[in-house]
């Protein structure tokens, strides 16, 4: 009889080889050519090693500023993605049940609509003719006609990209804990502030620390908005690694500069969860009560924030919200707009020549049908390993799953150009390789971790009393599973289908470093002409990736109310 153990080594097996082969393979090839001596494209990969490359990114004043600026710029965006995000997050628990779901779309459109996107709607909110410029001048206090192409603007492109990441992970925890807890506190006399200072946000750290690392790990490795909110007067390390790789082939120092920012950035994550260790003293086993450690608060400042706390939340609530869904509206108006250019905000008159011209253009259909095959197949193969690996996580236990499930995150933690400049140069080497396989290779290590991760919830829900009583009326093991699992199971896999779906067809980042003339998928094909081309046809293609995107949400909100999907 096959012990639980192996059962569960078996069932960890699929995952565990698709990503070493897709992800640990090229971070291996990232850390070989970083000790390259020098850059040659053709020659071998393995070679005598050399630290030449990190002493000269080390060495140079010019790489240095740029990672300083970029590490500077990430600590910028995760301050006030916490700062807006910290609201939104606790209104999304407030909000009644029934229409927490539809509070949700708020969050998960533009999270799910690709970068490209969101940066162009910030072009757009930041045009020297767009709506802030309007509003302040309205105001008597603007317009402001340098509000693009700095580093301010490359800040808030990139609050609103990873914004929703910090207010998931708040909301993972503020929805986990017990509302008595703060009416307790009310009853001994806290004032609100009292209750938020020494209550909610205690509470809450655990996930702020969480979105904190997460944002700060995104935002250092950035580089399609600041390319396209930069307009060349900001550059940033992402951007270094991508001019390195695909513009001079200088894949050792591509990937120096990448090794070095992502040491740089995980010991920023190492310093934030220390801090929060001490913080946070109830998160630690055997270490007494839910005590924090933040400072006492004056009474003046109780008192006035007692005043002027629920005007400012509700103003940075507003802030928020309106970051998050306006330039997507400002992007889909401009698509109807008759301007000759796209960086035109002013709305002139109404037409469908955009969409016409799209629909036309056979560059976007094929980069269309490229982006269907390559999420349709990730979404596929990504499932299949998930499965068993969600299986393994929650119903056995062996040496070395802990291991396993860190391994099995690991594409979230670490920087996507990474993994783009080891599989570039693996597919350079492996030439005849269809480019494709390098893409889905890629997409499908990207998005594992999101299925893993809501297939766990799936399976946590599964009754396996059910599972106990078809076997004991004499059903075999597949029987079990195509009658009583897999329907079981059913609305998740669909949930995990649609997020794989819309995270592998967004994708920019990563796959910008594998596209070719012949396989370019279409937010690539956004992004390359948002930076070449002056005509709002790009805008008509992300508004109808944003229709998808929508519709994608409604189709998942029949399967799971999208309110559960971060359900603890």
């Amino acid at each position: 009889m096959i012990s639980s153990r192996n059962i569960g080594r078996g069932l960890a097996t699929p995952v565990t080889l698709v990503l070493l082969v897709a992800f640990a393979v090229p971070m291996a090839v990232v850390v070989l050519l970083s000790m390259h001596a020098y850059s040659d494209p053709f020659g071998p990969l393995l070679r005598p090693p050399s630290t030449a490359q990190y002493a000269m990114v080390l060495g140079d004043f010019f790489y240095l500023r740029v990672l300083l600026e970029t590490l500077t710029l990430a600590g910028g965006v995760t301050a006030l993605s916490v700062i807006i995000g910290y609201p939104l997050a606790l209104w999304l628990v407030s909000v009644p049940a029934k229409w927490r779901a539809l509070a949700f779309v708020v969050i998960l459109i533009p999270l799910l609509t690709n970068v490209v996107v969101r940066s162009l709607g910030i072009v757009l909110l930041l045009a020297p003719d767009g709506i802030l410029n309007g509003v302040l001048g309205w105001l008597g206090i603007g317009p402001f006609r340098n509000m693009l192409y700095n580093y301010g603007a490359v800040c808030i492109a990139l609050a609103q990209v990873f914004m929703p990441y910090v207010v998931l992970a708040l909301y993972d925890v503020l929805q986990g804990t017990s509302p008595r807890v703060k009416e307790a506190a009310e009853s001994l006399g806290a004032s609100p502030s009292m209750v938020f200072w020494t209550v909610r946000f205690p509470m809450a750290l655990p996930g702020l620390r969480a979105g904190i690392v997460v944002v700060f790990l995104m935002a250092s490795t950035a580089y399609v908005s600041a390319t396209i909110l930069g307009g060349g007067r900001v550059l940033t390390s992402g951007m270094l690694v991508y001019r390195e790789a695909i513009t001079n082939l200088s894949y050792p120092i591509a990937a120096a500069l990448t090794l070095v920012m992502t040491v740089a950035s995980l010991a920023f994550s190492a310093v934030v969860l220390l801090v929060f260790r001490k913080l946070t003293p109830w998160t630690r086993a055997g270490e007494g009560r839910a005590n924090s450690s933040l400072p006492a608060i004056p009474v003046w400042l109780v008192r006035g924030l007692d005043l002027i706390g629920p005007l400012i939340s509700r103003g940075l609530l507003v802030i928020a919200i309106i970051l998050l869904l306006l330039p997507l509206y400002l992007v889909v108006m401009q698509s109807f707009n008759d301007v000759p250019q796209a960086s035109s905000a002013k709305f002139v008159g109404f037409t469908l020549k955009w969409y016409e011209i799209v629909l036309q253009n056979g560059n976007y259909t094929a980069a269309f049908l490229n982006s269907v095959r390559l999420a349709v197949a990730s979404t596929l193969i990504s499932l299949a390993v998930s499965i068993p690996a969600a299986f393994a996580l929650v119903r056995y236990r062996f040496p070395g799953l802990n291991g396993l499930a860190v391994f099995w995150a690991l594409p979230l933690s670490l920087p996507g150009v990474a993994i783009g400049v080891g599989m570039l140069q693996l597919l350079s080497i492996f030439f005849r390789l269809p480019p494709f396989l390098g893409l889905l290779a890629v997409h499908v290590a990207i998005v594992i971790p999101f299925c893993i991760s809501l297939l766990v919830a799936s399976v946590l829900q599964l009754d396996r009393a059910q599972e106990e009583a078809a076997a004991s009326l004499g059903a075999n093991g597949f029987q079990r599973f195509f009658r009583i699992i897999l329907p079981g199971l059913a609305p998740g896999m669909a949930a995990a289908s649609i997020m794989a779906f819309l995270t592998s067809f967004g994708e920019v980042t990563v796959t910008s470093f594998l596209t070719t003339a012949r396989m370019t998928t279409l937010p690539v094909r956004i992004y390359a002409d948002s930076t070449f081309m002056l005509e709002p046809t790009v805008h008509a293609v992300s508004a109808m990736t944003m229709l998808l995107t929508l519709i994608a949400l409604f189709v998942l909100n029949k399967f799971l109310r999208l309110d559960r999907l971060y359900a603890r």
